[in-house]
């Protein structure tokens, strides 16, 4: 198992170990943020590790090859001066340093190769951090609003018994007995022992009309006819009244007349 496989495994098991403890969800995830961040930083030590000797295979792969190159000048130098033994041993020395250079550049290529992927894998597990935080985020608020639904609902289960609504219900009939009560001394106050004649009127205004309202109520209904227009018979009625009060007064001044002439012959 590689490194990044390893660490995946202990990300894994840190964050099963935290679910199983069943803490606080939020803490629990801001826990598993702070140690995979941890361990990035961890990983990125370890890729840096890589880089290094990518960089030290690298430059003793070109150290070799310029020291193969400087025998091989070494070499060609004894050749003019005519002394091949010398070249011979020259161009020995070069392809010993030659082999050390093929050796260092295939490792150095291995360990360039290495640490593309490392690079990669490291890209890859910070790109997957970032997630982790992001779902943290939503996670955490999924996790406030089941509280909340949680704590409605259980308000919600005792706000279902009764008791609660028996005594608001109580208390509105005990209030209605104190104000029926209150406004009862208020009347019988005024009336025993306030203006009685001021209370008299206020009872008249307050069935003024009710009569006429009655009646009208019932014709209405049908329950009374309707009365024909009076008008004429008063107008009758009244020059019937203008003719007798015409005839009394002639009747009066003929007996005060009459009365007149007996005084006058008495006194004759």
């Amino acid at each position: 198992m590689g490194f990044f496989g390893r660490l995946a495994t202990l990300i894994k098991s840190n964050l099963n170990d935290l679910i199983s403890k069943s803490e606080d969800p939020e803490k629990m995830l801001n826990q598993v943020i702070i140690d995979m961040n941890q361990q990035l930083v961890e990983a990125k030590k370890q890729v840096a590790v890589a880089i290094a000797d990518e960089k030290r295979l690298q430059k003793q792969f070109n150290n070799e090859k310029s020291i193969a190159e400087d025998w091989h000048k070494k070499a060609m130098l004894a050749v003019r001066a005519g002394d091949d033994e010398l070249a011979k041993e020259a161009l020995t020395r070069k392809k010993e340093h030659d082999a050390l250079a093929a050796s260092f550049e295939e490792q150095w290529r291995k360990q360039q190769l290495a640490v593309n992927q490392l690079k990669t894998a490291l890209r890859a597990l910070n790109n997957k951090i970032e997630e982790a935080k992001r779902k943290k985020n939503v996670l955490i608020a999924r996790q406030r609003r089941a509280e909340a639904m949680k704590q409605i609902q259980e308000t919600m289960s005792g706000l279902s018994d009764n008791s609660a609504f028996e005594t608001f219900d109580r208390m509105s009939e005990q209030i209605d007995q104190i104000e029926a009560e209150a406004e009862a001394g208020a009347e019988l106050s005024e009336e025993y022992s306030g203006d009685v004649l001021k209370h008299k009127f206020a009872t008249l205004e307050a069935t003024a009309g009710a009569d006429a309202e009655l009646e009208s109520l019932k014709r209405e209904m049908g329950l009374i006819e309707e009365e024909a227009p009076a008008v004429e018979a008063r107008v009758e009625e009244a020059d019937e009244e203008a003719e007798m009060d015409a005839e009394e007064m002639a009747e009066l001044e003929a007996a005060l007349e009459e009365l007149k002439r007996r005084e006058e012959m008495a006194k004759g």
